[in-house]
């Protein structure tokens, strides 16, 4: 599945894949054989709906002591170190590329064991979250688990109380009762670029449904509104088990599907969910 076929530097045509997890949807490039190098402006112009159009692009790397780093991009071009359906979806893609269950990805950040669990289904070790709030970061000493935010959208609904993490990348989550009533689009830009939050935010409006499932509506952090975050479930998962709202092993529901985190007596995140067929496309670069 590498891209053996790119061997000349001056083509302006490269082979890649597309692939989502719940319709979280990336682009994914292998830079094993070939370095293809796109500037940001490029990235932004193939994330346009109008061209390729993604929510991330993923570029995988050499193989380094046994892992395999990767380095994700937003839609806005700027890199982030975590993505929890990319993951997912590229711990498949190596798999069954080498006949593999277990596929250890590399991040900017952690070390990411994938496995296989059954047909288009992939389990990964997100690893611990962060709660300190240096770790986040935030700008300043504040209580991550009752944020005070005084931010009022159209219908004067005021946010207070967000419980702020780390699950790779920093995420914030308010619970409320009802996600989908409120107009994130509105309010996610404010609340990702809020001066609490120097590196930005994914944004996660949760909804309790029971002790073990969530609904959620999430705005992620330079891609806007998503169909699915897999780091928002976990942030949302563990939020909700440190707030005594659910259980350890939680399913976080999204428009097209769930994902089931599991939050370990270790502090450790597992997540648990679908991935897509591999598709093969030409991209002009």
């Amino acid at each position: 599945m590498s891209m053996n076929n790119y061997t000349n530097p001056f083509m302006t045509t490269i082979s890649a894949f597309k692939m989502d997890g719940l319709g979280n949807d990336f682009l994914i490039i292998d830079r094993r054989v070939n370095n293809v190098q796109l500037s940001k402006e490029k990235i932004i112009e193939l994330a346009d709906r109008k061209k390729i159009g993604f929510d991330q692009i993923i570029f995988i790397e050499k193989e380094e002591d046994n892992q395999t780093p990767i380095l994700i991009f937003n839609s806005d071009g700027n890199e982030v170190a975590a993505c929890g359906n990319g993951t997912r979806c590229i711990g498949y893609l190596l798999g069954k590329e080498k006949n593999l269950k277990n596929i250890l990805l590399k991040t900017t950040e952690r070390s990411l064991d994938t496995e296989i669990v059954g047909n288009l289904m992939v389990k990964v070790n997100m690893g611990k979250p962060l709660f300190n709030w240096k770790q986040i970061p935030l700008a300043n000493e504040l209580n991550t688990e009752d944020l005070r935010i005084e931010i009022k959208d159209s219908n004067n609904n005021i946010f207070n109380e967000g419980f702020a993490l780390n699950v790779g990348n920093p995420h914030l989550i308010f619970f409320v009762k009802n996600c989908f009533d409120f107009n994130l689009r509105e309010l996610g830009p404010k609340l990702e670029h809020h001066k609490f939050f120097p590196e930005q935010c994914n944004v996660t409006l949760a909804q309790i449904i029971d002790k073990k499932n969530i609904a959620v509506n999430v705005w992620e952090r330079g891609a806007g509104l998503t169909k699915a975050c897999g780091t928002a479930a976990c942030a949302t998962a563990v939020a909700g088990f440190k707030k005594n709202l659910t259980d350890r092993n939680c399913n976080i529901k999204f428009k097209e599907g769930i994902l089931n985190i599991q939050f370990d007596e270790n502090e450790n995140i597992y997540m648990t969910g679908p991935v897509s067929e591999i598709k093969n496309i030409e991209v002009n670069i």
